[in-house]
């Protein structure tokens, strides 16, 4: 069944998202504060034991492994991080003694895909006698693997095995049919979609303007849909919806689905506003 829940990642409703997620090694992420909050002390964390950045006021203190890469808003309270890792992958955590805040999210930072080989056991057969052992190698990380025949994907069926992560294809028996040409594609983006979020910008008030913003990770990227009350909007495959000045008849459940369409997966997050004369910030 799919998923639909309602997402916060700190106290006084402060949520954080991340600019790129999943994100490959050399690029750059910004850690959005949502609503931007001005603050004069904080820190933020990587996991419970890794300090990335501090500050006090306009001071501040980047840690080992971060220095020149780490800097932070103190106007919103974003933090940017340059020339990412694979050991930058983690659970970011944004904390302040300004307030009682505390807030989280993830980044995953896949290598770029490299070195990427294919062997044959034999080029001699002999149809209906003769198996053959296909290995396709690479580097990387989260890689998967997708053997075609011309343009079709092979699948595994009786006498024809996909091993070790499908990194090998073995023809037994092989016949005329099986001549090919057979090759292999590699991928290290995720599937998904997963680690679905739903942000407001904004408060609660009657005459305000409010914003939602949808991260999802997924790959190939994901086919966005908004939904009040489970009816669709016009505004499908927007990663922000923009609500305008709002009015009491605004209050609603709102959706953010989303579909890959070569996962055939779906997913959805829900937030329930309620517009009103004494609204709240979020």
């Amino acid at each position: 069944m799919p998923q639909c829940w309602s997402f916060f990642s700190g106290l006084s409703g402060i949520e954080v998202i991340a600019s790129a997620n999943p994100a490959h090694v050399g690029e750059n992420v910004t850690f959005q504060v949502i609503p931007p909050t001005a603050l004069l002390s904080g820190s933020w964390a990587l996991g419970d034991r890794v300090l990335v950045v501090t500050w006090l006021g306009e001071q501040q203190a980047v840690f080992p492994g971060h220095e020149g890469r780490a800097r932070v808003n103190i106007s919103s309270g974003d933090l940017h991080l340059s020339s990412i890792r694979v050991e930058d992958s983690g659970v970011y955590v944004l904390q302040s003694n300004d307030q009682p805040l505390r807030a989280n999210t993830s980044l995953t930072v896949l290598e770029p895909i490299a070195n990427v080989t294919l062997t044959v056991s034999n080029t001699e057969l002999v149809e209906f006698t003769s198996a053959v052992r296909l290995a396709c190698l690479a580097s990387g990380s989260s890689v998967s693997f997708q053997w075609l025949n011309g343009s079709s994907e092979v699948m595994r069926r009786v006498g024809v095995l996909l091993e070790d992560g499908n990194r090998t294809l073995t023809i037994q028996n092989v016949t005329r049919y099986d001549v090919g040409p057979f090759s292999c594609q590699v991928d290290n983006a995720l599937d998904g979609p997963e680690d679905m979020r739903l942000a407001v910008r904004g408060s609660l008030l009657v005459g305000s303007i409010l914003t939602l913003f949808c991260q999802v990770s997924s790959q190939p990227p994901a086919l966005l849909e908004w939904l009040v009350d489970g009816e669709s909007l016009k505004a499908t495959g927007q990663e922000t919806l923009e609500l305008g000045r709002v009015e009491e008849r605004h209050s609603g459940l709102y959706s953010c689905r989303a579909f890959n369409n070569m996962t055939l997966r779906w997913t959805s997050v829900t937030k329930h506003l309620v517009i009103s004369i004494q609204g709240i910030r979020l």
